[in-house]
């Protein structure tokens, strides 16, 4: 589990599906019995202190209506076919996850010079080196993952992209992508560099829940 800071207050905490449950019964023992609200995207949790808790739906839609809290176990904890695409300058990984497990995969790298601190001619030469070193890994990753991804379009419930968003987003504009892209859903996964290894950790974070915690504005917070 994570925390960082809200934006608006509060803390965003990252959960795996099979802690959900006990984490909302710590919820619970901390603040009290709540009464539980939703909708598609989002289930509210508002104790009889004031806490709220936000738990933000993976893989939305939510099926409307309660009981709210079982309603999100199943759907967080459902084993869904899942495409990963992660690109940063010069690197990429792509595979299909079957819940945890990594069914297929590729990883690759290409050259990509840094940038250079030379002037005139000379970094204007580097530079068109540079952008043509760059859009040789754009289309290496961008092969990898038709060849990787597309024979399993038929089979995925959602595709998930991580990296560096400049980097993904250089892939966007290439058309044999568009049928795995109409797939996309959040998080986008800002990791390091695309190592295999990477890529197996991803499931921590794409099937993760998201909850934003308010504390009462009487406490100084949870543990």
């Amino acid at each position: 589990m994570s925390a960082r800071p809200a934006k608006g207050g509060g803390r965003w905490v990252s959960v795996v599906p099979e802690r959900v449950h006990p984490w909302i019964d710590g919820f619970a023992d901390r603040h009290g019995p709540f009464e539980a609200t939703g909708d598609e995207l989002v289930v509210r949790l508002v104790a009889a202190d004031g806490a709220l808790a936000e738990l933000h739906v993976p893989f939305p839609p939510l099926p409307l209506g309660p009981p709210y809290v079982t309603r999100l176990v199943t759907h967080a904890r459902a084993e869904r076919r899942v495409g990963v695409i992660l690109v940063r300058m010069g690197g990429y990984a792509t595979g299909m996850f079957h819940g945890s497990r990594l069914v297929v995969s590729k990883v690759g790298s290409r050259l990509v010079q840094g940038r250079t601190a030379a002037g005139g001619w000379s970094q204007q030469r580097f530079a068109r080196r540079r952008q043509n070193q760059a859009d040789q890994a754009f289309e290496a990753a961008a092969e990898t993952v038709v060849r990787v991804l597309s024979p399993c379009l038929g089979e995925l419930d959602a595709v998930v992209l991580g990296g560096d968003r400049r980097a993904v987003d250089a892939l966007r504009a290439d058309r044999r992508l568009a049928g795995l892209l109409a797939l996309e859903t959040e998080p986008f996964l800002v990791v390091p560099d695309p190592k295999l290894a990477v890529l197996k950790d991803t499931p921590a974070l794409f099937r993760a829940v998201r909850i934003r915690v308010v504390d009462p504005p009487t406490t100084g917070g949870e543990s």
